[in-house]
């Protein structure tokens, strides 16, 4: 049976985006381009924007780049919608370009956090921006949405200022910030804006935006759902909440005892606190029989609430969390607040939460609304159906006019064949930030939705070679998966579906996916669709229908999959599946894999210096690495985004999915710190690179496993040292290592992977014109 396509409690929660009255400007028809110049707005008869967008990005007119969604979505409502991008932002003479914002500003940073765009997880600075055009780095300020909006303010100081944007979901409220190892205050207090959306926010915008329009001042917009924005003590909109300390949010409430019928009248009496005026008379008390087992009554949760105990209403609650001075200088508090944030995540249940920035004169609260009311399958494919170019902006066209020369945009041309097929993320892992973001719940957008896509690119997007490169999202494989009830899914608060183990509320039918596979790919002039989004793999097994379909027609030689480590200490901070899950998987490919009569190879990608790791970990990891063919040529560092549960525990040594105290029940985290450890967790994902045999004898040694250091196959590294610089070189520039010399087979129990000696992956893009 297929999963339902909206979820009817979301659906019936929220007024449709496109329900609304157009703005009046809605005669001025739909812009090819969103205007970046002057020259732009009078080709179209424009003499002012409505809204100008401020991003971090260069202008892509793609729904996968965030201020194209967000600028065509306003242009839907009928709004005049300009951008300004990558703009010089040591002065405001960049913002002016465009003239005054009728209404206000929207400022983004980008589809990254601009710190995780300009830094790597060792802190140094890239060379390189995927997201500009050349790959050229710079091109953007750190903590770009602070930035933007101080420089909007200076432009035009009475204009609204709307932040939104992963940086600013990421840091909404006060946060560990391993750029400056600090925890800083909220995004929303540092960069004066007006309004802060969180997550994917085109239905808050587009309430804000027709409200805005209508006149309504800013400051009194404080009930739109996904907003953050700071009250002032004593704010008049504040009235009618009811307050709660969030230190009494995961303990017991107080329970009011049932009376037991099987004891005597004495008995009732003394558990109550009483004496028995009967029994004081000197009337006989009947003998119980000892034999006899009494019931034991319990209270019924469905009852809380009604009678004497009175639970407060969750829409008029709010949590009040640490202020940003306590859980600056306090660890635990810090673990405590970031855990009751990931509590109240589920647009169902989820309450407002409070937080108190400063003292005295400068004190303010920053106030966050509950998250948005996810988008129906309507919606969404009301989104992604607007008027889209699919290309970069003209203004970045080299001398010949096409954008895969010198001025290249690497993230467009990524996305360039790929169609994205639903938002949001179940499985909740510790490290990533999509659930933050986008939210737990799925939002699909419909069959026909997604083949008009795939046609669209075929007819319209030049360099199109018959290859769509991925249909996917988040994840490949979480298209119409959801809770079976959508009572249970309405008051579920667990943060993940999937860990430890699949709920069994879960749909896991992937039935409508591979529906959509079998369409797509039957479609005239598309000779092949590759998955390129990461897959769950562990919810792939549970449909070995969608492992066949996927393995035997939508693997392009090889498929990369997380199993992110194989060690249980570091799985369970991740809340990630055990490494048996990827046998599973594995066994299931290579099964289909040989059906097909194809060679076709898995490429695990892992994690180094993850909170929970120890050395052992890592070494084991490494001997299962070598014991299994692999030899990773790229490796990923833990990098600890603002917000993440897994940076809570990087930054306070304990952890949030266990509860907090200050006590020995507090269990305690292994953190990976210092630049000589994060190497050697690093050097033994690397175990094959000379460069890091010295490092990896000394640790061996060090750890008692001299054993592993020898010549033999065996071994883990062996006892020679050849010449080498000492230096880390990536192999893996592009996207394959050169072809082994030969035929590339691999040695007998050797698998072949992208690392060592598979040919470079067909993307669909098309082969450049000779100039």
């Amino acid at each position: 049976m297929n999963a339902p396509i909206d979820v009817s409690f979301f659906a019936r929660a929220a007024k449709p985006i496109s329900s609304y009255r157009p703005y009046w400007a809605k005669r001025f028809g739909v812009a090819p381009f969103l205007p970046m110049s002057r020259a732009e707005m009078e080709q179209l008869g424009w003499d002012s924007c409505d809204i100008i967008l401020v991003t971090g990005d260069a202008y892509v007119d793609h729904p996968s780049f965030g201020m194209s969604v967000v600028g065509r979505v306003l242009e839907a409502q009928g709004f005049r919608v300009g951008i300004i991008a990558q703009p010089d932002w040591t002065s405001a003479e960049a913002f002016k370009a465009l003239g005054r914002p009728n209404l206000f500003w929207g400022v983004t940073a980008g589809n990254m956090d601009s710190m995780i765009n300009r830094y790597t997880a060792d802190r140094k600075i890239r060379s390189d921006d995927a997201y500009t055009p050349g790959d050229e780095g710079g091109k953007r300020p750190d903590r770009a949405a602070i930035v933007y909006s101080q420089r909007c303010r200076e432009a035009f100081k009475d204009v609204p200022i709307v932040l939104g944007g992963i940086e600013g979901s990421l840091r909404r409220i006060a946060h560990y910030d391993y750029w400056s190892d600090k925890v800083r205050r909220s995004v929303v207090v540092d960069s004066k804006c007006d309004l802060l959306l969180y997550g994917n926010a085109e239905r808050a915008l587009v309430e804000v935006a027709h409200r805005i329009a209508a006149r309504e001042p800013i400051e009194q917009i404080t009930d739109v759902r996904g907003t953050a924005f700071v009250r002032r003590p004593g704010d008049p909109t504040a009235a009618g909440w009811i307050e709660i300390d969030s230190t009494e949010v995961d303990t017991p409430g107080r329970v009011d005892s049932h009376i037991n019928p099987y004891l005597t009248t004495s008995e009732q009496a003394q558990a109550q606190g009483q004496s028995c005026a009967k029994e004081e008379g000197g009337a006989e008390v009947a003998e119980v029989n000892p034999a006899i087992q009494t019931l034991k009554f319990l209270p019924n949760p469905a009852l809380q609430g009604k009678g004497r105990l009175k639970v407060p209403l969750r829409e008029r609650s709010v949590i009040r969390l640490p202020s940003y001075e306590q859980v600056k200088s306090d660890a635990v508090l810090y673990a405590h607040a970031n855990r009751v944030l990931h509590l109240e995540t589920n647009p169902g249940n989820a309450r407002a939460l409070v937080q108190a920035h400063g003292e005295g004169a400068t004190a303010r609260d920053v106030w966050i609304n509950p998250p948005p009311i996810p988008l129906t399958t309507a919606e969404m494919d009301f989104v992604f159906d607007l008027p889209y170019a699919r290309s970069p902006h003209p203004a970045y066209a080299d001398e010949h006019g096409r954008h895969d020369g010198a001025t290249k945009i690497p993230a467009w041309e990524m996305i360039r064949f790929s169609v994205n097929i639903m938002r949001g993320c179940f499985g909740g892992c510790t490290f990533c930030s999509i659930t933050e973001h986008e939210g737990r719940i799925i939002q699909s957008r419909s069959e026909d939705s997604i083949i008009k896509e795939v046609e669209d690119i075929r007819d319209k997007v030049e360099g199109f070679t018959g290859v769509v490169s991925d249909l996917g999202g988040p994840t490949a494989n979480m298209y119409r998966l959801g809770c079976k009830s959508p009572e249970i899914e309405a008051a579920c608060r667990k943060p993940s579906c999937v860990y430890p183990g699949i709920c069994s509320n879960l749909h896991t039918d992937h039935g409508p996916l591979i529906k959509i596979y079998r369409r797509a790919r039957a479609l005239r002039g598309i000779k092949k669709i590759l998955i390129g989004s990461g897959l769950r793999y562990d919810l792939a097994v549970k449909s070995p229908e969608y492992v066949k379909e996927l393995v035997q027609h939508h693997v392009g030689g090889y498929l990369k999959i997380a199993p992110e480590h194989t060690e249980g200490g570091p799985l369970s901070k991740m809340m990630k599946p055990g490494i048996g899950s990827y046998d599973r998987f594995k066994q299931l490919f290579e099964k289909f894999s040989e059906e097909a009569g194809k060679k076709q190879y898995l490429i695990p990608y892992f994690i180094a210096a993850h909170p929970g790791t120890s050395d052992e970990d890592m070494m084991n990891l490494a001997i299962w690495l070598k014991k299994n063919g692999f030899r990773a040529d790229q490796v990923q560092t833990f990098y600890p985004s603002p917000m993440a549960t897994a940076t809570a525990m990087y930054h306070t040594n304990l952890n949030p999915l266990k509860g907090i105290h200050r006590d020995e029940r507090a269990e305690r985290v292994d953190i990976v710190r210092g630049e000589k450890r994060r190497r050697l967790h690093k050097a033994f994902l690397r175990y094959h690179d000379p460069n890091n045999w010295p490092l990896l004898r000394e640790a061996l040694k060090a750890m008692g496993r001299a054993d592993l250091i020898g010549n033999g196959k065996q071994h883990l590294i062996p006892t020679f040292q050849p010449m080498t610089d000492g230096a880390y070189q990536s192999a893996r520039r592009k996207n394959s290592t050169p072809v082994a010399k030969g035929n590339g087979a691999p040695g007998k129990g050797r698998l072949l992977t992208q690392h060592t000696g598979l040919p470079p992956r067909e993307t669909g893009a098309g082969k450049r014109k000779p100039r």
